[in-house]
């Protein structure tokens, strides 16, 4: 039996780079189960996902049939790592303050393992206080950055803010898993 990770996808271009991920961790042995955010939904359909992990992909907080507990339970009890590729900014500030609107950040809460952040956004962006406080808080809340990288944006200009490239996000999420059979 493969062992489970969760990869949650917010709404960033930057998720068009998750769906190598995904497939390296499948192609690596893992179990991988998806849960996307409406915006997410925008950036990448769901349809990319479903072919690589060959899984149904967690979409809706309320799929009772699928789901008898809910899926931020029930996908959460069964997968040791959580990734988030990419963490937008909004989704940076809800997990730092504990916000749960959508299935990914009601299943952050519940979830009891290792947690990866993938931060991913225009170099303005990661500069402001704000999200540096969320980061900090984060951090601080036991919380696993890897990234974010310097380089080309989609906003034409380079700075601090890229995605980590998929290959150094695995490594991150295989490293936990080692630790954890240690």
């Amino acid at each position: 039996m493969p062992r489970e990770i969760l990869i949650g996808v917010t709404g960033g271009i930057a998720a068009f780079k998750t769906a190598a991920l995904v497939s390296e961790l499948v192609q690596s042995g893992l179990g991988v189960t998806v849960v996307m955010t409406p915006c997410a939904r925008k950036f990448v359909g769901p349809a990319t996902f479903r072919a690589l992990t060959g899984r149904p992909v967690a979409t809706r907080a309320f799929e009772r049939d699928a789901h008898p507990l809910g899926p931020h339970i029930e996908l959460a009890r069964q997968a040791e790592v959580l990734c988030v590729a990419p963490a937008t900014a909004n989704f940076l500030a809800k997990a730092a303050h504990g916000i749960a609107d959508d299935l990914l950040s009601t299943m952050l809460l519940s979830f009891t393992g290792p947690i990866i952040l993938a931060p991913a956004m225009n170099r303005e962006m990661w500069t402001k206080a704000a999200v540096q406080r969320n980061v900090s808080q984060l951090r601080e809340d036991g919380f696993h950055l890897v990234g974010p990288a310097d380089g080309w944006q989609s906003c034409r200009e380079r700075g601090a803010g890229r995605m980590s490239e998929p290959a150094e996000i695995a490594a991150a999420i295989r490293g936990l898993l080692d630790k954890s059979s240690a």
